[in-house]
């Protein structure tokens, strides 16, 4: 019985969603893993340098 209600629950269904939603952000990191590292250290470089001419 208790695994009948399980099943017919509509809130699993938010869980898998959020899943699908972590799984495909999780792809896109490894896929543009080099882009985004390379944005980063863009960006902490010219937080730095900015700094430095405070």
């Amino acid at each position: 019985m208790r695994v009948k209600e399980f099943l017919m629950e509509e809130d699993g269904i938010g869980v898998v969603e959020v899943l699908l939603i972590l799984v495909v952000l999780i792809g896109l990191v490894l896929i543009f893993k080099k882009q985004i590292t390379k944005l980063v250290e863009n960006i902490f470089k010219t937080i730095q340098d900015q700094a430095g001419e405070v």
